[in-house]
């Protein structure tokens, strides 16, 4: 159904995504115009991303998706703002290991489902600045949601606190780049390669990212600050 009533949205804010998030009508256009945008994304990647696509397959006038995200790049932050407020929660398997298979299974799921929105959104942001900065934001915020399983693995003993040198090494973990080296086998296979998935990677590129990381590959001296 179109939406024409335009007054009612005289409330949204003209530009980019709002920082509060209002329920109601406003929360369900919201809502519509978003999943509107993960499909048009998947089908027709940056290219065929209209916003009057978005608001047709959304069932919403044109003008209400204009005075509240004014083109495309807004269209493109919000969605993936959202994907930032997902409750998502990194694996708890019990191991390290475990966790990062876990981690990369999911990775794996998200690149080869076709459409991929993981994939068409990564390519988008090749095109949009505002997209690329809030894709950014969101990496980063994704890794140092996942810091949390080498901190869990360095509490169980899977991996010394500090460098292989001992505590006069004065050396720290550094956690993002064990999960950089633990993930990015998967990105690299799936996305640079287009090969095809292979159901053994995530676990294999897990298992490396430990070993490495027991023998102390991503050990980093401490500042002296610390």
């Amino acid at each position: 159904m179109t939406d024409s009533t335009d007054s009612t949205d005289s409330t949204e804010p003209a530009a980019g995504a709002p920082e509060r998030r209002p329920g109601g009508r406003t929360a369900r256009v919201r809502a519509q115009v978003l999943d509107a945008v993960r499909a048009e994304l998947a089908e027709a990647g940056h290219e065929g991303l209209t916003v009057e696509g978005v608001a047709a397959r959304a069932g919403v006038h044109r003008t209400t998706v204009y005075r509240r995200w004014r083109d495309v790049g807004g269209l493109l932050v919000d969605v993936i703002d959202a994907a930032g407020e997902m409750d998502w929660q990194p694996p708890d398997t019990g191991s390290l290991r475990g966790d990062l298979t876990a981690l990369n299974r999911e990775i794996q799921e998200s690149l080869v489902v076709r459409p991929s929105f993981a994939v068409a959104l990564m390519a988008a942001s090749f095109h949009s600045e505002q997209a690329a900065r809030a894709q950014t934001r969101l990496w980063a915020d994704r890794y140092a949601q996942c810091e949390i399983l080498v901190e869990r693995a360095v509490e169980r003993g899977e991996l010394p606190a500090r460098g292989a040198r001992g505590a006069r090494a004065a050396t720290d973990l550094d956690a993002r780049g064990l999960l950089i080296a633990a993930t990015a086998p998967l990105y690299h296979q799936l996305v640079l390669l287009r090969a095809d998935p292979d159901p053994r990677l995530p676990e294999r590129a897990a298992a490396a990212a430990v070993l490495a990381a027991a023998a102390g590959a991503f050990s980093v001296p401490r500042t002296k600050s610390e």
